[in-house]
């Protein structure tokens, strides 16, 4: 079959929707809340922090060491993790997942019981905060899983897409209830409902997810259409049929791949921009360019809802272009290119006058960064098989690489050179690597088949 008819076929694939089954969208909407919680989970402390630093004697540098526990833990558990999604399957890890973090978030809310204080209290912390970290690094690699077992080629992007974008949601609903909490009840309170929360999701998980294969609500004909449009629906009941295990030849070949390098720098340099934009951004606004406070905290607030805007509009449009007969791949690249495009924007700020303008290029540039955020679609498209949360394990991981390194360089550079003009300039780099990743290294994204072991 050509590619235009391929897309052909996959173009009918929304009407024939509505009439054989909507399981997966349920599937979709309970992933979306999962990851919300996650994310509202990450930032307990970021809303909590200085209640907690003032009861429990804390200082500056030692909740900057509480704070760096969770992206250590992270990073470093995104390849196990994944690699115990292919093992044990997403129901079994990601439900368990769930819940661990869900008790590690409760536990941070009861070190104020213990009457410790100063590095008695950092340690205790920071062993919760790694553990958070540690047991979260399942959830993306997750949640492709999912979308991959789920969703047909032509509505992966949308699902993918929706799921990344949880991270923005959680900063619209949890942010002005934890302040609440910390305001109404105390810092204890926050750690203490998000984490009841979560065990209560948890319930709702195991009580009734179920892979794709099996799912007693899943109509034949839906399973079969996600069959027919490429769907991994089988991609469970294989693995506890054949009980595979990942040698070390298989897991070589996600590094000797080209493509698969392409995401991963791809996912690189997204995570670079996004960690400019949550960490130093608000300091640039006010050391860089003369913002108060309050007014810095208004514009900071802008790229939430501008990333959740561009990254849904990103797997919508590729999305529609697939069901318009263009190849997934160039239908995956056209929104990540012109996307990260946009982002390399943000370095004009550096010859702004206006404050106005350089809000006006900030806004484009994480508008930009999240319609380029197509990565976790890409993956599901091309991961082997048998390999799908290995892989997403290895993309995260090397993704949030970029989560220690930037917030480094960039202090590196202000601190170097006393501006932020250096700083700029290392963010932008990431749009035109990013860009040559998709537009050069990247052949044709096609699932991608493990030669056997000679």
């Amino acid at each position: 079959m050509s590619n235009r008819s391929s897309g052909a076929a996959v173009a009918a694939s929304p009407a024939a929707s509505r009439t054989i089954g909507r399981v997966r969208y349920a599937v979709l909407a309970l992933i979306f809340a999962v990851t919300v919680v996650n994310y509202a989970d990450r930032a307990t402390m970021s809303i909590a922090g200085t209640g907690v630093a003032r009861d429990l004697g804390l200082t500056p540098v030692q909740l900057g060491v509480v704070f760096s526990a969770f992206a250590w833990a992270y990073a470093i558990g995104q390849v196990p993790g994944g690699w115990l999604l292919d093992r044990f399957g997403a129901r079994r890890v990601y439900g368990l997942s769930l819940l661990l973090w869900s008790v590690f978030t409760m536990l941070q809310g009861t070190v104020g019981a213990f009457a410790v204080q100063g590095a008695a209290a950092t340690l205790a912390l920071f062993v919760m905060r790694f553990m958070l970290g540690l047991v979260e690094s399942p959830a993306f690699p997750a949640n492709s899983r999912i979308v991959a077992c789920w969703f047909p080629t032509a509505e992966r992007g949308t699902a993918s897409a929706l799921f990344n974008s949880a991270q923005y949601m959680a900063v619209v609903l949890f942010t002005p209830a934890m302040a609440w909490l910390t305001h109404a009840l105390g810092w204890e309170h926050v750690f203490l409902w998000m984490g009841l929360l979560g065990i209560a999701l948890a319930a709702l998980w195991f009580a009734w997810y179920r892979e794709p294969h099996g799912h007693p609500r899943m109509t034949d004909a839906e399973r079969d259409y996600l069959r027919a449009h490429g769907a991994l629906v089988d991609l469970e009941a294989n693995r506890m049929r054949e009980r595979p295990r990942a040698s070390w030849h298989d897991v070589l070949q996600l590094f000797r791949h080209r493509n698969l390098w392409a995401i991963y720098i791809g996912q690189y340099c997204i995570t670079a921009l996004t960690y400019f934009f949550i960490t130093w951004f608000p300091i640039y606004l006010i050391k860089g360019r003369g913002m108060t406070i309050m007014e810095a905290g208004w514009v900071a607030a802008l790229p939430a809802i501008c990333g959740f805007t561009g990254g849904v509009l990103g797997g919508v449009l590729s999305d529609w272009l697939i069901r318009r007969g263009m190849h997934p791949s160039k239908a995956r690249k056209t929104p990540f290119v012109a996307g990260m495009a946009m982002a390399t924007l943000l370095v004009l700020a550096n010859g702004a006058s206006s404050n106005a303008v350089v809000i006006a290029l900030m806004t484009v540039a994480f508008f930009g960064k999240g319609l380029a955020a197509v990565g976790w679609a890409v993956l599901a498209d091309t991961a082997p098989e048998g390999m799908v949360g290995l892989s997403g394990g290895v993309f995260n991981g090397l993704g949030n690489i970029a989560g220690i390194v930037t917030p480094l360089v960039i202090g590196y550079f202000v601190a170097s050179t006393g501006s932020f003009a250096g700083a700029l300039w290392f963010v932008a780099a990431h749009g035109l690597i990013g860009m040559a990743a998709y537009g050069w290294l990247a052949g044709r994204f096609e699932r991608i088949r493990i030669a056997p072991a000679a």
